[in-house]
């Protein structure tokens, strides 16, 4: 099972998430929380659906840190 990296970010009125090696995978809710259970499901959607079209699910690669300026 891979690990893939979520982007969480605080947008207006709401959170939006999105996984930088999943193009195209995005989701968004209400709370951070929200948002990262939303990313979980569409992630699982978004991965059948490369399976059935026989395409290559991508390899998890991006990785964090943080810098202080």
């Amino acid at each position: 099972m891979n690990r893939y990296l979520v982007v969480i970010e605080k947008a207006n009125g709401n959170y939006s998430a999105y996984i930088p090696d999943v193009p195209g995978c995005a989701a968004t809710g209400r709370t951070a929380e929200e948002a990262k259970a939303n990313i979980a499901e569409a992630l699982k959607m978004h991965l059948e659906g490369l399976a059935e079209e026989g395409l290559p699910v991508p390899e998890p690669k991006a990785e964090s840190d943080y810098v202080t300026a």
